[in-house]
């Protein structure tokens, strides 16, 4: 099934313009949308819209508004808004080129891939485009228009295409002063941190998106069919749910995931494991050299 075009305009590139689309990158059937339900029943919630004093009012009724006062709005209607003249809006000027990694992941939002319309002119332009980003390494940006809109994004190359991403404006972004500030200034203890380092080290490969499952679906998924078969479900032990819970000693825990083949480590298994035993058995210098000046010590 072909792919639907979430948004028609244009590209321009100083006095180059191609018509472009737009076309989602995300997958929306990825999820499952779950229903709120009238339990006893079993018919789902609908809503309705309503105003004070009025009761239930007809979709043709409704303008968007916007409060100065407490109960007092200036109303807005369709084609006052359609009026407002941006150039952007149906044409997406690169206006500067930066590199990727200057652009804080924060204010990334959406990604989208862009093609060109159907026609010569278009795909040799977007044929230059997309080959001048890729030669040069930027990241062109931009604003477009969209429901009524103007959003700024970032456009690059990506394969035989290009791939534009909204950016959120620096008014959205929350300063992480804000929430950080909080946090403690603890002193790193350095036979930790080095232990951690390597441990990361270890596990550091190339991104490979398609060995990460999401668990959480897969559980869902699975939930749902019980109940369709059974009715009900099989709810999980104690033993299951606090299996990994187990509270452990931070370097105890490094010094295993260390000693392990790869970085692998269980931290569930209990004290007098075998598993657990081995494992002490072939710890990282650091931890031995360590372990013996505390039994020197005692």
């Amino acid at each position: 099934m072909a792919s639907r075009a979430y948004w028609k305009g244009h590209l321009r590139l100083s006095l180059v313009t191609i018509g472009i689309e737009l076309h989602t990158a995300v997958k929306s059937s990825a999820s499952i949308p779950l229903h709120q339900i009238h339990k006893p029943s079993g018919k789902r919630i609908r809503y309705m819209k309503v105003a004070p004093g009025v009761g239930e009012v007809d979709t043709a009724d409704i303008v968007k508004g916007f409060e100065v006062d407490k109960n007092e709005y200036v109303t807005l209607e369709d084609d006052e808004l359609d009026a407002i003249k941006l150039e952007s809006k149906r044409t997406i000027d690169l206006v500067q080129f930066v590199d990727k990694d200057e652009i804080d992941p924060l204010y990334f939002e959406k990604p989208y891939y862009v093609v060109p319309m159907d026609d010569d002119i278009a795909h040799e332009g977007f044929a230059v485009i997309r080959e001048a980003l890729k030669k040069s390494g930027k990241v062109g940006l931009g604003q477009m228009a969209t429901r009524g809109q103007d959003q700024l994004v970032a456009v690059s190359a990506e394969g035989d295409g290009l791939l534009l991403e909204t950016l959120r404006y620096e008014k959205e972004v929350k300063d992480p002063k804000e929430v950080f500030s909080s946090i403690p200034d603890v002193k790193v203890d350095k036979e930790m941190l080095s232990l951690a380092t390597e441990l990361i080290e270890r596990k550091t490969s190339a991104f490979h998106p398609e060995k990460f499952k999401s668990h959480y679906l897969t559980a869902l998924k699975d939930l749902i069919e019980e109940k369709r078969k059974k009715g009900k479900v099989t709810a999980a032990s104690d033993e299951e749910l606090s299996e990994s819970s187990n509270v452990i000693d931070l370097m105890d825990a490094l010094r295993k995931s260390v000693a392990k083949r790869g970085g692998e480590t269980r931290t569930h298994q209990s004290a007098g494991s075998p598993a657990r035993r081995k494992s002490t058995a072939r710890k990282h210098p650091a931890a031995r050299k360590s372990t013996a000046k505390k039994r020197k010590a005692g």
